[in-house]
């Protein structure tokens, strides 16, 4: 977890600021309708008004632009002085609580250009924390406390948008996937009549940790007028900026339906993937995870380091008759089986093998090694922190049992289930799997193909360092094609994982022997596994490796 005194100024006001040229990029297309009046949500350091100034449009009247550091706000006039006809209106303020009181007036804009801040809900103010949540309530969209202030400034900035106006902005990618955004996604596609994303494969701000992409909305006429839909255009470097913005934005496959109706990654496959995933979701053998298996989250200790611990703390403290297996980490487990071999290799490793779980017992009732122990956690303040603090006594862990297949939260190239031979418990790092209608073993071993992993690049998301990252509810919705199994294919499929096999080698020869009894055909598994590979290399940002 990021507390906010770890991060810096920057990340804290989510100043990351935009590229000269893609500013004027997006000034030539929102320029392209001439519009009067332009708002600025996010102006920064004035990037968009030189742009504003180098991007002639004649009809200009008035632009609005807000800063809330004064300093990035005194850089913003001069620029607008220095490159405009006009003076941009540049006021020192926040823009949401400025943008919930204009809602019921008649103020409106042609044009809304930008960079708003990436800044975590938690990082806000009390009082920006409340606007936020108001600018949803007006909206009537849902709101989560995970909802970035990005997010709110764009659904701000699209409901002050005149009808036909246009927005051009630059976002996150996570717009396109985490779960926060989904009311954002659902307004835009309500709201207006066609949208692009622009995705590039490159990191445009290093200190943000994670990938940019370009949204260019245009808002609907009329109420009458229906969504044509989204569209997202794929590109390696920056030349695109260059083209001609109305030619990209008229030139794009627009898809509706239920491609705009969740995640958006969805677009990024091309027609005949799409159409072959869909018709793959109606076959025999193929089913959604939740029809297969339950998903809970793992034991929530609220102090992993104290409660995870190696063979060395175990024997020091005496902890020995409240140590119990557990993993929880990818060096804990390489392949799809944690057996009892497994974690006697770990021990041996000297890796945090042990799980400490005192129950309830006082600790008056406790040896004096282990009352040592306990103590030295709260030297440490960890009986303080939330999760510990509302337990009593602090220590004592709830919901604690074992599953016997287990799914470790993150994955670098797919997910992957585990066998849970060694009974072994598991904290939230990692999720408890409880099959149904199917053995545990056939559960693990049709899991690891490329649609199940195809499925999880749409269904979940990724941050900083491009780690695929799946929630339960995500995990639910994935397709499992469930297949026969030979006597010693999961213990094959364990050691090719623990060998060190490439992923694509590992998914296609799992193909061959799950995908084909669906009945699929060589060239529809290869489009299968080719779309798998494009989105994982994306999330990757693997330039190199990009077809």
């Amino acid at each position: 977890m990021n507390f906010i005194e770890n991060e810096s100024p920057t990340k804290l006001r989510g100043g990351y600021y935009t590229d000269a040229r893609l500013a004027q990029f997006l000034t030539r297309w929102v320029f392209e309708i001439k519009p009067r009046r332009i708002l600025e949500p996010g102006c920064g350091d004035g990037i968009f008004f030189e742009a504003m100034g180098k991007v002639r449009n004649e009809q200009l009247e008035y632009v609005l632009g807000f800063e809330i550091e004064p300093s990035e706000a005194a850089k913003a006039r001069e620029r607008g002085s220095t490159f405009m006809k006009i003076e941009p209106d540049i006021r020192t303020r926040d823009f949401l609580s400025w943008a919930l009181i204009k809602f019921t007036s008649r103020e409106r804009f042609d044009g809304v250009l930008g960079n708003p801040p990436y800044i975590r809900y938690q990082y806000l103010d009390e009082r920006l924390q409340n606007i936020a949540e108001a600018i949803f309530k007006y909206h009537s969209l849902p709101f989560t406390k995970h909802t970035n202030a990005w997010v709110s400034f764009v659904v701000a900035s699209v409901a002050l948008l005149n009808p036909g106006g246009r927005l051009g902005m630059v976002l996150p990618s996570e717009l396109l996937h985490v779960l926060h955004a989904q009311s954002l996604r659902n307004f835009l596609a309500k709201e207006c009549e066609r949208i692009l994303v622009i995705d590039p494969n490159e990191l445009w701000f290093e200190d943000a940790l994670q990938g940019a992409i370009i949204l260019l909305a245009e808002k609907k006429i009329s109420r009458e007028v229906s969504c044509k839909g989204l569209g997202i255009v794929q590109t390696r470097s920056k030349r695109f900026l260059d083209l001609d913005t109305s030619e990209i934005f008229d030139s794009v496959e627009y898809l509706n339906g239920e491609t705009i109706g969740g995640k958006w990654l969805i677009a990024l496959l091309n027609k005949k993937e799409r159409e072959l995933l869909s018709d793959i979701k109606h076959r025999n053998n193929v089913y959604r995870f939740d029809s297969l298996a339950e998903v809970d989250v793992g034991i929530v200790t609220g102090a992993n380091k104290f409660f995870l611990v190696t063979d060395e703390v175990v024997e020091r403290f005496g902890l020995k008759k409240w140590a119990h297996p557990m993993f929880g980490r990818s060096e804990h487990v390489g392949g799809v089986i944690y057996s009892r071999a497994s974690h006697a290799n770990n021990r041996q490793k000297g890796l945090p093998t042990n799980f400490i779980w005192f129950g309830d017992e006082p600790i008056d009732k406790l040896p004096k090694k282990v009352r040592a122990y306990i103590e030295s956690g709260e030297q440490e303040s960890l009986h303080t922190r939330y999760k510990c603090r509302v337990r009593n006594p602090w220590y004592s862990v709830p919901s604690v049992y074992f599953a016997p297949v287990g799914m470790l939260k993150r994955a670098h190239d797919f997910p992957r289930l585990i066998l849970n031979r060694a009974k072994a418990f598991t904290t939230d790092t990692a999720y408890r799997i409880r099959p149904k209608n199917v053995s545990n073993e056939k559960l693990v071993y049709s899991f690891l193909n490329s649609l199940t992993a195809l499925t999880a690049e749409i269904e979940g998301r990724h941050y900083g360092g491009g780690v695929l990252e799946l929630v339960p509810s995500e995990i639910e919705r994935l397709l499992v094609p469930v297949t026969r199994m030979e006597k010693g294919d999961l213990v094959k499929l364990d050691d090719r994982l623990k060998s060190g096999a490439s992923a694509g080698d590992l998914l296609a020869m799992q193909d061959k022997k799950i995908l084909k009894t669906l009945g699929l055909t060589s060239s529809e598994i290869d489009i299968i596994f080719s779309a798998w590979n494009r989105l994982r290399l994306r999330r990757q940002r693997a330039t190199e490796e990009m077809s």
